[in-house]
Parts: structure tokens; C-alpha cells; sequence
């Protein structure tokens, strides 16, 4: 008898999701399928408190209260929502083992679903090699103080995260530059904070993270350097960064009509999804959080901060205003404390 190969033994069966899990899973999924659900839990999961009424929810269309009760009774049917009665009104919050993926849900794969266009998969440039040796000897040229293989290890790193995310390959170079240098530079800021030599003439710097790093990070960074300016060093970053900033968000970014906005160096390097480093968090002063506090690091002597706001990637033009407006009053609240001054 011809004994079977490895991967003839195993077939379909053994790598595929269990029948028990996929029934559990496609019951979920057939709760999420109606618009109005789906809305109802993204106002939810980024309302400040964690949780809202029947009431303020049936503002999200023209239908009745009873009718939202409908839709709240299937999410909390498949164990996605809980809810207590306080008075005379009903509260209804994302049950803690959920929050994770309701915040994959709505930060990654429902922006993913709404793009127009498809962005095409990167796997990387060719001959890229004698590129990145070019970028990693002229870094070291400009930061001595980094050993040049250290610079080496650090651009092909960055080069390997910016593939990752996919996206239009055309500027990958320019952009691994980029988010080179700056992981340099957070280096060495850290390792200056931990030996005290940082104590003169000191910057805040603050780290803002979203899980894409495609909306809500992004625009909290510029509003800071637009305000700031000089006066407060801005990164943002994301624990798994999109291929490309949201359009809507694009638009109100260039709206902002500051030529000195966050992380830029040229036009190519303006606005750009980078990965979330350690580097960064151990740089930063306080860092920002923005539906992905579980993915960013908890170092002591930091200032942690995590601000409940919608996705503009996924808002109306309304909504997109207020969650704007929002991070504007958020920011300027937080400059004010860091540098009194400059508020």
C-alpha cells in the first residue's frame, strides 16, 4: 500500500475552521449584516463612556424606538452586547471579550470593505538592495553616533514593515527613508531620557496611535504640529498600518493648510501610515491611544491617554466634522497642558 504524503494526510479537514466555531461564527455574522446594527455598534464602541441609550441610538435614522430595541436584542442575543436598566432607560455596551474584535471590525476591515478602488498587494522593488545600502550609509553619515550596522539593520527593517502594509510601491524608498531617520532619531532621544541627558531645552513628544494609522492618528498629529508647531515633537503610528491615509481624511489633513504638518519632509512623505515601534513609546511623552491600547506597549514614566473616537474613514460628512472638531478640542486640551504657552 503507498503510504500517504504529509500533506495528503492532513487535506482540508485538518487546518480548516471547526464546524462547531463556523455555526457560532456565521451566527455573529448574520447579526452584523443589517446597516443600522452595524451603526449602531460603531456609536457604541467609540461613545466616550463606553455606552449609550436606546434613545440617543434611535437618532442614528428615522425608525422608532422599538424598532432599535430590535436591532439591540439580536447583538445581544449572539453575546456582543450586554445592557442594564438604570431609571427608566436601558444602556447597552460592547461586552469586554468582544472589544477587541468590534475594534478590528470597524478600524480594519470595514474601511477595508468601503474603498472604491482596490490597492494593489506590494511584495517589495526589485534590485531595491543597492537602494537601501545608498539610504542606510548616508544615515549613518548623518548619525554618527549610530554604529553603521545598526543603520544598516534599521532601514531594511523599516523597508520590510512599509512592504507589509501593500499599497502603491513608487515612493517605498522615499518613504523608508523617512521612517528610518525618524526611528533613529527616537532612539536616540530615548536612550538620552534614560541616561538623563534630556533634561535641557526639552521637546514634548507625543505619540499618537490608531490601529491603521489612516484617520484618526493622523489627524490628531497634524492638529498638534498645527497648533504647536516646533514647540512639540508629533509622531503617530499604527500597530497594523494601512496601505494608504483614508481619502476623506487626506482632504481634511491638506484642509488644515499648515506646509510644516506632522511627519512631513516632502510631498511624498507628508501623510503616510507607519507601523507602531517600541522605539517610538519608549521616545515618546505621552502617548495617545485611539482603539488599540491593548497593541501599545505600557513602559512606566509615560503618560497614557486613550481618547474614544469615531473613524472618520467610515463617518458621513457630518460625522466626519464632528470627529474633527472633537480631536481639536482634545488636542488643544492636552497642548495646553504640555506647553502652556503655546495654547
Amino acid at each position: 500500500m503507498t503510504a500517504l504524503t504529509p500533506q495528503a494526510a492532513r487535506g482540508p479537514e485538518s487546518h480548516a475552521i471547526g464546524m462547531d466555531a463556523a455555526i457560532t461564527v456565521a451566527m455573529t455574522l448574520k447579526a452584523l449584516s443589517d446597516p443600522l446594527r452595524l451603526r449602531m455598534l460603531s456609536a457604541i464602541a467609540t461613545s466616550a463612556a463606553g455606552e449609550i441609550t436606546v434613545g440617543e441610538l434611535a437618532t442614528l435614522t428615522d425608525v422608532s424606538q422599538p424598532t432599535v430595541s430590535h436591532h439591540l436584542k439580536v447583538l445581544r442575543e449572539v453575546g456582543l452586547l450586554a445592557s442594564d436598566r438604570r431609571g427608566t432607560s436601558v444602556w447597552y455596551r460592547i461586552e469586554p471579550t468582544y472589544r477587541g474584535a468590534v475594534n478590528t471590525l470597524l478600524d480594519r476591515f470595514a474601511p477595508a470593505a468601503v474603498d472604491a478602488v482596490a490597492t494593489p498587494h506590494v511584495t517589495g522593488l526589485k534590485n531595491v538592495e543597492p537602494a537601501l545600502d545608498r539610504l542606510a550609509g548616508s544615515l549613518a553619515e548623518r548619525f554618527p553616533d549610530s554604529p553603521r550596522d545598526e543603520c544598516f539593520r534599521v532601514v531594511r527593517e523599516s523597508y520590510a514593515a512599509l512592504v507589509r502594509r501593500g499599497g502603491e510601491a513608487t515612493h517605498l524608498v522615499a518613504l523608508t527613508e523617512h521612517f528610518a531617520r525618524q526611528r533613529i532619531i527616537d532612539v536616540r532621544k530615548a536612550a538620552a531620557q534614560e541616561s538623563a541627558e534630556d533634561t535641557t531645552h526639552h521637546r514634548p513628544q507625543v505619540l499618537f496611535v490608531c490601529v491603521a494609522n489612516a484617520g484618526r492618528s493622523q489627524l490628531a498629529a497634524a492638529l498638534m504640529h498645527h497648533y504647536a508647531g516646533d514647540g512639540v515633537v508629533v509622531r503617530s503610528a499604527g500597530s497594523a498600518p494601512a496601505a494608504d491615509v483614508h481619502a476623506n481624511v487626506r482632504t481634511l489633513l491638506e484642509d488644515l493648510g499648515d506646509p510644516g504638518a506632522a511627519d512631513q519632509v516632502d510631498d511624498v512623505t507628508r501623510f503616510y501610515p507607519k507601523p507602531l515601534t517600541d522605539d517610538a513609546v519608549r521616545a515618546a511623552d505621552v502617548v495617545v491611544t485611539m482603539g488599540c491600547g491593548d497593541a501599545c506597549p505600557v513602559l512606566p514614566g509615560k503618560r497614557y491617554e486613550d481618547w474614544m473616537v469615531g473613524d472618520p474613514a467610515l463617518a458621513s460628512p457630518a460625522g466626519l466634522t464632528a470627529i474633527r472638531d472633537e480631536l481639536d478640542q482634545r488636542v488643544r486640551a492636552l497642548l495646553a497642558d504640555l506647553v502652556p504657552q503655546a495654547a
